[in-house]
């Protein structure tokens, strides 16, 4: 699909006039929507967001099509800089590189993608069986493969279940074993292994950040931080800012969902443009940069709901600096 055509064929007047902006904040009217893009270029200009929010695939599928190049130029012309994709390991190797190469050429970072096999309820890490530490390090060789084809760094590992007939600390100790072994495959590649806390179910060994911050100090690799998932700290522990600042050090990427529905900032009871701001301020006083990846759903079908979301990543990176 050519971008020029795309928002005469997907964010039509309907779409945009409901959501009465533009992608950079200009009135939009049913009249202007159906012209196209090129020949208006301030209508739909990029925005400039301050912080680097990644979509997933799919996310725009209803305005950009099925093709995943059409999406990653669609989320370019967005002003979208980052994407994720979790599913990226189970991608065949050439559709990978094609991703990685037209990232390269649209400016746009990499994300996380989940390490394969890297810990789950059936190969916990927390059991301390070899069999189970060895798909997790196969899983960890794979990665570094994957990152090489699409230029990424950042890999999610989630140990697994708790192994409830061991006692608490040796299953602790076993998670921090095999994360070592692992960080030792991923560092020399420039891999870096998150930990993601999670609240869907109670069996889950690792839950909050805290825990995963120890962790953390434990394997002490430049290849194994936290991945603060926002949405679930705020299910787990609340307390957000403060936990973010006390885990600071350890943390390599934050993902992005409101609470309750899991949805685009603005849905929920988090209030993403202080969480936001916070973040924007601390990580430019320490010159770092990091990733926040868009793992939610959308709170409106279609391509309303398409524009709902932009609508609301603009609003809550509209904090003043």
């Amino acid at each position: 699909m050519q971008r020029r055509n795309f928002v005469k064929s997907t964010f039509g007047a309907a779409g945009l006039g409901a959501a009465g902006l533009g992608l950079a904040g200009t009135a939009v009217t049913s009249e202007s929507v159906a012209g196209n893009w090129h020949s208006q270029p301030n209508l739909l200009a990029k925005n400039t967001f301050k912080l680097k929010y990644a979509p997933h695939f799919g996310m725009f599928e209803n305005s950009a099509g099925s093709d995943l190049i059409d999406q990653l130029k669609f989320m370019a012309d967005l002003g979208f800089t980052a994407i994720e994709d979790n599913g990226m390991m189970g991608r065949d190797p050439a559709l990978q590189t094609k991703i990685g190469e037209e990232m390269a050429r649209l400016g746009m970072k990499m994300g996380v993608f989940v390490l394969d096999k890297g810990g789950n309820g059936q190969n916990t890490l927390a059991a301390g069986k070899t069999e189970f530490v060895d798909i997790f390090l196969a899983g960890c060789r794979k990665a570094v493969e994957t990152a090489k084809r699409i230029n990424g760094k950042l890999t999610t590992v989630v140990p697994g279940d708790f192994e409830r007939n061991l006692p608490i600390g040796i299953q602790t100790g076993h998670v921090i074993d095999a994360l070592r072994r692992g960080a030792d495959i991923l560092a020399p590649a420039g891999v870096v292994m998150v930990l993601e806390p999670l609240s869907d179910t109670p069996n889950l060994f690792l839950r909050t950040s805290d825990q995963t911050y120890e962790i953390c100090r434990a394997v002490n690799s430049p290849s194994c931080k936290i991945l603060f998932d926002i949405y679930h700290m705020q299910k787990n522990e609340g307390h957000i800012i403060p936990h973010i600042n006390w885990c600071w050090n350890e943390i390599g990427y934050f993902q992005i969902g409101d609470n309750p529905g899991r949805n685009e900032p603005t849905t929920g009871e988090i209030n993403y443009k202080n969480v936001f701001k916070y973040i924007y301020q601390k990580q430019k006083a320490e010159n770092k940069e990091f990733i926040f990846g868009m793992e939610h759903g959308k709170s409106m079908k279609g391509k309303e709901g398409e524009v709902a979301l932009i609508k609301a990543y603009v609003e809550s990176d509209s904090f003043s600096v």
